[in-house]
C-alpha cells in the first residue's frame, strides 16, 4: 500500500501531513502527486470527497519550497469557482505549509480590494482566487501573471456551470505558455474536454472512479411525494422534511439540506427555525461575512442543520456530515452527485435522502440514469391522516354549496303562480290599447327569456313568434312615407 512517505514530498510537508493525522493517500492523490512533482500537466477526474484538494496542494508546496516571490507577481495560481471553495483551499495550504516559509493571498469577493492589494504588493507564492476577482485586480494593474509557474483549475465542471469558462480561457492566455497546469474536475463535459485539449500539454490523466458516481459509503433513498392539493404542496413538503429529520433521530448529528432556489433556502430555514430546529441558510445573495459565520458555526458543531443552495454543493470540507437532504431534485443530474458527496467523506458512512414531487420525476430519472443505479423508495414518514381529513373537509363543503345552489334554484320558480295568474287574467283586459298590450307582451317575453321554452308552453299562453299581431303600423311604411310623416 502506498504511503505519503513514498511520494517524494518535502520532509516538512510530510511532517505537517503526519500532524494532521493522515497516513495513506487516496487514489487520486497517489496518482496525481508523483506526476505533478515530475513537472507534468495533470488531468484529474474524481468524484467529490476523494481528496482532490491535497492532490495539488501537497506537490505545489513541495515545488515552491525553494525560491522567493516578487511583488505583484505570484509564483502559482489556484482558481476556484466559489468563495467557500477558495477559502477551503487556503485553509489546506495553511495546514500543510505551516513548516515551510511560503506566502499566500486569497482573492475573493466580499473583501475590500485594499487589504488584498497590500498582500499582493508584498509578493505571494500562492495566489488563490475566484476568476472574477482575479480579473478585477488584473484590470486595475495590481497583478502581473508573467511569473506563474504552476496553474491549478479546481472543480472545472462547476466553472462551466457557473459560466466562468470564458474567464478561465482569458486567464490561461495571461499566464506563460511554459507553465505547468493541474486540472481537476468531477465530470468531463465536452466543453471541459475542449479546454483540456487546448491548454494542457500531454497531461497525465488520472481517473479513479467512473464519471459522476456516488460513493459506496452513502446510503441513498427517495420519498416520492404528492401533495393533497397544489396550494398546499409546499407546506406539506416541508412537513415531510421535518418528518424525515425526526425519523433519523440521534443518528443525525448534522445535515445539509439543498434547495434549488435561493428563496426556498430562506423559506425552509425559516420554517425549521419556527419548529425549533437548529438551522441557518447559506446562499449567494447573503453577505460574505454572514456566509463565513454560518459555515464556521456548522464546521465547529455550533449549527446542526445547514440549508443551502448549490453554492455549497462543492468543495465544503466538513468530514463529519452525517446526512444530506435534497429538498428539491437538482436540475442537473451531476449536481446530485456533488450534493450527496458532502456526506460519506473520508471513508465514513453517510445518508442521502431526496424528496421528489411529480413534476420532478423526469429529473430524478436522469439522476438514476447517470449514477446507473436505482435509488430505493422510502415510505413517507408523515401520516396521511391529515391530508385525508383535509380532502374530506373539502368534499364535505361541496354538498353544502350544492344544496345552497339547489335551494336557490328551487326557490326561483316560486313567483311562477303570479305569472300564471297574470297570463290567465290577460284575456279579461280587452279594453287595453294595442300599445299597452304590446308593452305588456314585451315585458312578459323579457321576463320569461331566462326560462326554458317548455316552461313557457306550460303556462298556457300561445307561442309568440316575432311581434305577432301587434306589429306597429310604422313598420309597414316605406322610407318615403316615413320621411313624409
Amino acid at each position: 500500500m502506498t504511503k505519503f512517505s513514498d511520494l517524494n514530498l518535502n520532509p516538512k510537508v510530510l511532517k505537517a501531513i503526519d500532524e494532521a493525522g493522515y497516513e495513506t493517500p487516496t487514489p487520486i492523490q497517489a496518482g496525481a502527486i508523483p506526476a505533478a512533482l515530475d513537472g507534468r500537466d495533470v488531468l484529474g477526474i474524481a468524484q467529490t470527497g476523494t481528496g482532490k484538494t491535497a492532490s495539488f496542494t501537497l506537490p505545489l508546496i513541495t515545488q515552491l519550497a525553494r525560491g522567493r516571490a516578487r511583488a505583484r507577481m505570484p509564483r502559482s495560481l489556484v482558481l476556484c469557482p466559489t468563495r467557500e471553495l477558495a477559502a477551503q483551499v487556503a485553509e489546506n495550504f495553511d495546514t500543510y505549509a505551516k513548516h515551510v516559509k511560503l506566502t499566500k493571498a486569497l482573492l475573493i469577493g466580499g473583501v475590500s480590494f485594499k487589504e488584498q492589494d497590500i498582500l499582493i504588493d508584498k509578493g505571494v507564492d500562492v495566489l488563490i482566487a475566484t476568476p472574477g476577482r482575479l480579473l478585477d485586480h488584473f484590470e486595475r494593474g495590481k497583478l502581473i501573471l508573467n511569473d506563474v509557474k504552476v496553474m491549478v483549475v479546481d472543480e472545472a465542471d462547476r466553472m462551466l456551470d457557473m459560466g466562468f469558462i470564458p474567464d478561465i480561457e482569458r486567464i490561461f492566455g495571461l499566464t506563460p505558455f511554459t507553465r505547468q497546469t493541474l486540472f481537476f474536475s468531477a465530470t468531463m463535459a465536452p466543453e471541459i474536454e475542449r479546454i483540456t485539449n487546448t491548454f494542457l500539454s500531454n497531461p497525465e490523466r488520472i481517473e479513479v472512479a467512473r464519471q459522476a458516481t456516488a460513493s459506496e459509503t452513502i446510503t441513498q433513498g427517495v420519498v416520492m411525494f404528492k401533495g393533497s392539493r397544489r396550494d398546499r404542496e409546499a407546506s406539506e413538503k416541508r412537513k415531510v422534511l421535518r418528518g424525515l429529520i425526526d425519523a433519523e433521530g440521534e443518528k443525525l448529528t448534522n445535515a445539509i439540506i439543498f434547495c434549488n432556489r435561493k428563496t426556498d433556502v430562506d423559506i425552509v430555514a425559516k420554517s425549521l427555525k419556527k419548529y425549533k430546529y437548529d438551522a441557518a441558510p447559506i446562499h449567494g445573495d447573503l453577505d460574505q461575512s454572514q456566509r463565513t459565520r454560518t459555515l464556521d458555526g456548522f464546521r465547529n458543531g455550533e449549527l446542526r442543520i445547514l440549508v443551502a443552495s448549490d453554492v455549497a454543493a462543492r468543495g465544503l470540507d466538513v468530514p463529519s456530515v452525517s446526512h444530506v437532504f435534497n429538498f428539491d431534485v437538482p436540475g442537473h443530474p451531476e449536481d446530485y452527485v456533488h450534493r450527496i458527496g458532502r456526506t460519506g467523506r473520508a471513508g465514513r458512512e453517510g445518508k442521502a435522502i431526496t424528496i421528489c414531487i411529480p413534476r420532478d420525476e423526469k429529473q430524478f430519472d436522469a439522476v438514476e440514469k447517470l449514477i446507473q443505479k436505482e435509488i430505493p423508495r422510502l415510505d413517507n414518514p408523515v401520516a396521511t391522516s391529515k391530508p385525508a381529513a383535509a380532502e374530506k373537509s373539502d368534499t364535505e363543503e361541496k354538498p353544502k354549496s350544492t344544496r345552497s345552489r339547489s335551494s336557490r334554484s328551487s326557490s326561483a320558480p316560486k313567483p311562477e303562480p303570479k305569472a300564471e295568474a297574470a297570463v290567465e287574467t290577460a284575456p279579461e283586459t280587452k279594453a287595453e290599447t294595442p300599445r299597452e298590450e304590446t308593452s305588456s307582451s314585451r315585458s312578459r317575453s323579457r321576463s320569461s327569456s331566462s326560462r326554458s321554452r317548455s316552461s313557457r308552453d306550460d303556462r298556457g299562453g300561445n307561442k309568440v313568434v316575432g311581434l305577432g299581431d301587434h306589429t306597429p303600423s310604422f313598420i309597414g311604411l316605406s322610407f318615403e312615407e316615413r320621411m313624409a310623416s
